[in-house]
């Protein structure tokens, strides 16, 4: 049996036109019966990189027998003139999360996937202690597996407080070791128990990981890299997911 989670995770590349730009990652979030692809924003559009794609690609699983059959699938970013992603900011400014509805009559009538929905969100901030193991989905630096075309996932640990926004900012902090490319990971932690909702997905939705931090003080020589990320908290794709 192939873990349910691994199917809810899907490989972004970015492109203007058809030149291939950078790869991320993302996840299929569902809500009254509407899908969206849910990423970084920054995947999406970042004004400090210059990094202006006009379109994403995203690899879907076509067979459930033969998972080596994919097809790629192109989503345009902007329609007569503007985006079309969803973005949110917050009392702290710009929320690095974005959120972009699919089609799905235009999906492969076989494709496979599973999606994370409202159930699969945190309904209380202090039911996550720190220290609690979580992990990252994810295709870091692209790295995945090329033949059955499955994320990877890394190991975290929550780092801060998950009931109290670090720094005043809406995200939280994870220890783990990431790269480029994981940025739109889901951020999630093993469910105990058997909840009815979520029992094809037994997994509780925590943040989007977006991208690691750093010390500006740091010596390159003589200090390693923190190894901490911010994740920033879900419960932001009930806004971005509205009617």
């Amino acid at each position: 049996m192939i873990e349910s989670l691994l199917f809810s995770a899907a490989r972004v590349s970015t492109f203007e036109n058809q030149r291939l730009l950078t790869n991320a990652s993302g996840f299929f979030f569902e809500r009254d019966q509407r899908l969206f692809l849910v990423t970084s924003r920054h995947v999406m559009i970042d004004e400090p990189s210059k990094h202006f794609p006009n379109r994403i690609e995203i690899e879907l699983h076509i067979d459930p027998v033969n998972l080596t059959q994919s097809a790629g699938f192109s989503i345009p970013l902007y329609r007569n003139g503007k985006s079309i992603w969803r973005q949110g900011t917050d009392t702290a400014g710009e929320i690095d999360v974005a959120a972009i509805e699919l089609e799905r009559s235009a999906l492969p009538k076989a494709t496979i996937y599973r999606a994370v929905t409202p159930d699969h969100l945190s309904g209380s901030l202090d039911k996550v202690e720190i220290g609690a193991p979580l992990l990252v989905v994810g295709f870091p630096l692209g790295f995945h597996d090329t033949l059955h075309h499955m994320p990877v996932v890394r190991h975290a640990v929550l780092a801060s407080s998950f009931g109290l926004r670090f720094q005043g900012e809406g995200y939280f902090l994870t220890d783990a070791r990431t790269h480029r490319g994981t940025s739109g990971a889901p951020v999630v932690v093993r469910v105990a128990g058997e909840d009815p909702k979520r029992r094809e997905l037994p997994w509780m939705l925590l943040g989007v990981h977006s991208a690691r931090l750093d010390v500006g003080t740091r010596d390159l020589k003589l200090d390693e890299a923190l190894g901490l990320n911010c994740a920033w908290y879900a419960d932001i794709l009930m806004t971005l997911t509205k009617r």
